[in-house]
């Protein structure tokens, strides 16, 4: 009777949390996460508040979206490129359209095009060559830089068309901006594709054991090349949708977004050996990188010492108590 008693507290604490799925408990931490932020200063709980996060966490959200397709395939996949992939697909719109609405889809066709493209070198890198995915996408991104560079001399010409920011980050239907409707709508394709298709099956297939998928049936070199291009052009879609909210282009657009699409994977509870994840997880992380960051800056307000060192240290801790409580490293096949 008195044996569970005799556990540790630490285990004991730690147990019901332990049963909680990993998309769970990172949205159970969002949520105190914002009622923390109430406590901070007052007005941070509030409808207007709580729909400014998630607006925000949207971009996140949207670009992390091809590195949860990358990181289940498992291999040590991650896309390092999806920084730059994000600055050049807004900077190609923003001089396809340069201004004219009637020319956004003509631009958001060639982003995700070039984005495809990009993933698609990426991933014919990795399996036809044999590069290791970082070391190949980590090149990319240096070509993708080099060329905006050399082709735009630093100099960024174009316009954002009025119709963007309208649908994308301007409040759409009921106050709430209109790339949160569409984020909830990727969170359902991206179910779909990873939980109802044959595509996800098989990647989560490739993901646990690339060996034993090849020897029944799935091929896996194409179901790679097809995951990275599939990240390079939802890399391109969160570049599209930035530029709607930001209206404007600069050469590192991309490149605060490319750690915290990694971390919003690994808080998601998505593993970093391959072959077990969602993207629920992952919209789940983005919120609390989110709310995170939207914390430290109302700190800062009070405390102006607190800095960007200090946001990197508080991710770093929230990374390992999240890791510790989902025991990844016990799971990691052998």
């Amino acid at each position: 009777m008195n044996a569970p008693l005799s556990r540790p507290l630490t285990q004991r604490i730690t147990s019901p949390l332990r049963r909680l799925s990993p998309p769970a408990l990172a949205l159970i931490l969002a949520i105190l996460l914002f009622l923390l932020g109430g406590v901070i200063n007052p007005n941070f709980v509030s409808i207007a508040s709580a729909t400014n996060v998630i607006r925000l966490a949207a971009f996140l959200g949207i670009i992390a979206a091809g590195q949860t397709l990358v990181i289940i395939s498992g291999g040590e996949g991650i896309d390092l490129s999806a920084g730059t992939v994000v600055t050049l697909s807004a900077i190609l719109v923003f001089r396809i359209t340069n201004g004219d609405d009637a020319m956004v889809p003509v631009g958001l066709a060639v982003a995700l095009a070039v984005g495809a493209a990009i993933g698609f070198i990426n991933g014919a890198g990795v399996m036809l060559v044999g590069i290791p995915p970082l070391v190949m996408t980590l090149g990319m991104a240096g070509v993708v830089s080099g060329t905006i560079l050399i082709v735009t001399q630093g100099n960024l010409i174009g316009k954002t068309p009025e119709v963007m920011p309208r649908l994308i980050s301007d409040p759409l239907l009921f106050g709430v901006p209109g790339v949160v409707f569409f984020w909830f709508l990727l969170g359902g394709a991206m179910w779909l594709l990873l939980e109802r298709s044959g595509y996800g099956r098989r990647l989560f297939a490739i993901g646990v054991n690339r060996t034993a998928a090849r020897l029944s049936g799935v091929r896996v070199q194409r179901m790679v090349i097809i995951t990275f291009a599939l990240s390079g052009m939802l890399s391109a879609l969160g570049g599209f949708m930035l530029l709607g909210f930001s209206q404007t282009v600069f050469l590192n657009l991309g490149d605060t977004y490319l750690f915290p699409s990694i971390a919003a994977v690994v808080v998601g509870g998505t593993l970093l050996s391959g072959g077990k994840g969602s993207y629920w997880g992952t919209m789940s992380g983005a919120l609390v990188l989110t709310l995170i960051d939207s914390l430290l800056t109302a700190v800062r307000a009070r405390v102006p010492e607190i800095g960007e060192a200090y946001k990197l240290i508080i991710l770093g801790v929230t990374l390992v108590i999240l890791l510790s409580f989902y025991g990844r490293q016990r799971n990691v096949r052998g």
